[in-house]
């Protein structure tokens, strides 16, 4: 004999059982548990990590761009370095301007060697002291790519 009432089911089988009406049996409070934790532990592991794919060197502070010689001038504006690569000598300094409204950039050079703070407006001076060839980007837009040569 099978009895609904009120979204519940009584089973003629068993005298007054009574199941909720979609069927789903309730998880074991142990479960529930053992599954939070798990959620939790992740969420935790997944910060950490990520912390640390968005960390970034200590910041180099600027040269003086009046008392050094710059051979090169790069712009920041519009998602962009312009130019994107430069070739200069070797005791010479490159400065960035920035000027991209309200976005904030950085330069970081991919060894460390040189790295700005984040700024909307302003420049950053770096003297190279040492010939090769140094990548560097903006933290916060990794797609921001460029290139200085020092010969």
């Amino acid at each position: 004999m099978v009895n609904a009432h009120a979204g519940f089911t009584t089973s003629g089988g068993a005298a007054g059982a009574v199941s909720a009406g979609s069927g789903a049996e309730r998880m074991p409070r142990a479960r529930r548990t053992a599954l939070t934790l798990a959620a939790a532990l992740l969420s935790v592991l997944l910060v950490v990590l990520l912390s640390g794919c968005s960390s970034k060197p200590p910041v180099v502070a600027s040269a003086d761009a009046a008392s050094v010689d710059v051979a090169a001038t790069i712009t920041v504006k519009d998602m962009a370095f312009s130019p994107a690569e430069v070739t200069i000598k070797l005791g010479q300094a490159v400065t960035w301007v920035f000027d991209d409204g309200v976005v904030k950039h950085d330069v970081v050079a991919a060894d460390g060697s040189f790295v700005s703070e984040l700024m909307t407006q302003g420049s950053y001076t770096h003297v190279f002291t040492e010939a090769g060839s140094f990548d560097y980007g903006c933290s916060p837009h990794p797609r921001m790519l460029g290139v200085v040569t020092v010969e």
